[in-house]
């Protein structure tokens, strides 16, 4: 029940966010949401606790989601060039004083990318003319992915998928979640006054499906890298914020693509 409450706060919140909140409210939640999953990750990776330096870290990989405002990929893109070019300049301000001022750039840049470019593109979708169905057609697929997943996993579940990083996801497992998330994208389908062509929205759910679980692995991968269990405990029984996102920060970029090139 610790876990259920919370994941029902959350989930009943950014669907009222996507469907009556303005375009502004959706990229200041956003901004905040990469502020604090900025700070779990410099806290497991470099140790960092509040300080200036971290402050200032932080503020300077933040330049893809400022700059997400304006809801176009160039300014996105200007926004990234910002962050490291502003990240390279601490890393030179802190050399000496610093035990690896190459780390520190490392992971600070990685971040950028990763975290605050990612996290832009989530804006940039909900700029798109059908942002907030994209938006809730994309958490839809990877919540059902989890949940088939999870199940599948359980109870058909023998050959481990990648055990190094993640022992409890299993090949099976994965089929269930390419499985349940077709069905919640084709399920969500019907709810639009404008559906997607069925056969290309399977298609696009497979692909986002395969993505998620690359997700969910990278920061499976970075916490075991650094010995962290989770990421931070703000979520309650959720763990941290960077623990939620994971499917979503690389699904929401290759999404923004695939409606950006036409192929959706």
């Amino acid at each position: 029940m610790s876990r259920v409450i919370p994941g029902i706060c959350m989930a009943a919140g950014w669907f009222l966010l996507l469907l009556y909140g303005p375009f502004a409210l959706f990229w200041g939640v956003t901004l905040l949401g990469a502020v604090l999953a900025l700070h779990e990750f410099f806290r497991m990776t470099l140790g960092m606790r509040w300080g200036w330096r971290q402050a200032v870290t932080i503020g300077c990989c933040l330049g893809p989601v400022l700059t997400s405002f304006w809801g176009h990929g160039d300014a996105v893109l200007a926004g990234m060039m910002f962050s490291l070019l502003a990240l390279a300049a601490l890393a030179l301000h802190g050399y000496g004083s610093m035990d690896d001022s190459l780390r520190y750039a490392g992971y600070a840049g990685f971040s950028c990318i990763y975290i605050s470019g990612c996290m832009a593109h989530m804006v940039l979708l909900r700029a798109h003319p059908q942002g907030s169905f994209w938006l809730i057609m994309l958490v839809a697929i990877v919540a059902g992915s989890d949940t088939g997943a999870y199940y599948a996993g359980r109870a058909f579940g023998k050959r481990k998928l990648f055990p190094l990083l993640s022992p409890k996801k299993t090949v099976a497992g994965g089929v269930g979640g390419m499985v349940a998330g077709v069905v919640a994208a084709e399920g969500i389908n019907l709810l639009f006054p404008h559906p997607v062509n069925p056969g290309t929205l399977l298609l696009v759910a497979l692909v986002l499906v395969v993505v998620g679980i690359a997700g969910d692995l990278t920061e499976s991968m970075i916490k075991r890298s650094v010995d962290c269990k989770d990421s931070g405990a703000i979520l309650f029984g959720h763990g941290g914020l960077l623990d939620r996102l994971d499917s979503l920060l690389l699904t929401a970029p290759v999404l923004y693509y695939l409606l950006r090139f036409g192929v959706v």
